[in-house]
């Protein structure tokens, strides 16, 4: 009974003793320190987002009242009446005025008046070449009927076999098409992480390969340097079979 029951204990103890680092070592759990940074990081990855865009959205508004709120004589201020700071007066102030601006310029005395102001702009020789640049700015960008940056493509750029994502904005009909001599149209290729900046490229309409993705997933895509890649949907060809997993 005795060398038995040793016998067992021993084989017991020896599966145990080759068991357990077995059960240990690959599902090692990560130590209280691992934890508390994996629970840091976490934390930044959700706490960023929300507190970059109430902090980007505040800085504006706060700009904005600095500008429109002293428009409001100093007896007629909310902040006099009321024991808090209303935030966004303000902006509120701006809408209702930029929408009686806008509803001015659509009759005759409105139109009048600002084809009078124009004039006086075009007779100063610095002031008139910013105002007609940043007017045709706002006029391509807001208008409606446009087609500025409303398609995202891909063009061989800085070499032949590079690509580079960009922006469309619209073909060119005067004189750089015809120096040209075939139809070009006007590319925008951001910079990264800054969408804002880049550079203006004339390429041949054949040379652009026009992609499903939304201006706003090219955006992302482009901000985040690849890593934040849009949902893309293979449109299959009639005819076509469905490629087989590898």
């Amino acid at each position: 009974m005795s060398d038995d029951q040793g016998g067992t204990d021993s084989e017991m103890g020896a599966g145990r003793a080759t068991s357990e680092p077995h059960l240990i070592l690959p599902g090692k759990k990560p130590s209280f320190a691992g934890r508390l940074r994996n629970y840091f990081l976490t934390g930044i990855v959700v706490a960023a987002p929300v507190g970059l865009t109430i902090w980007i959205t505040r800085s504006f508004i706060d700009l904005v009242d600095t500008w429109f709120t002293p428009l409001i004589p100093e007896q007629y201020r909310p902040d006099n009446y009321l024991p808090f700071d209303i935030p966004g007066l303000g902006l509120l102030i701006a809408l209702v005025l930029l929408t009686l601006l806008g509803a001015l310029t659509a009759n005759i005395f409105g139109r009048t008046i600002i084809s009078a102001a124009e004039r006086l702009v075009n007779r100063m020789p610095v002031v008139r070449s910013i105002y007609n640049a940043l007017k045709q700015i706002f006029e391509t960008v807001i208008s409606q009927s446009g087609s500025s940056f409303r398609e995202v493509g891909l063009i061989e750029y800085p070499r032949p076999g590079v690509y580079s994502i960009v922006f469309i904005t619209t073909p060119s009909k005067h004189e750089i098409a015809t120096r040209v001599g075939e139809e070009v149209i006007a590319v925008f290729l951001p910079t990264t992480p800054n969408p804002t900046s880049g550079f203006l490229l004339f390429v041949p309409r054949k040379d652009v390969t026009v992609l499903d993705m939304s201006v706003e997933e090219g955006a992302k895509m482009i901000i985040s340097a690849g890593l934040v890649e849009p949902k893309h949907l293979a449109k299959k060809a009639d005819g076509d079979e469905p490629l087989s997993p590898t």
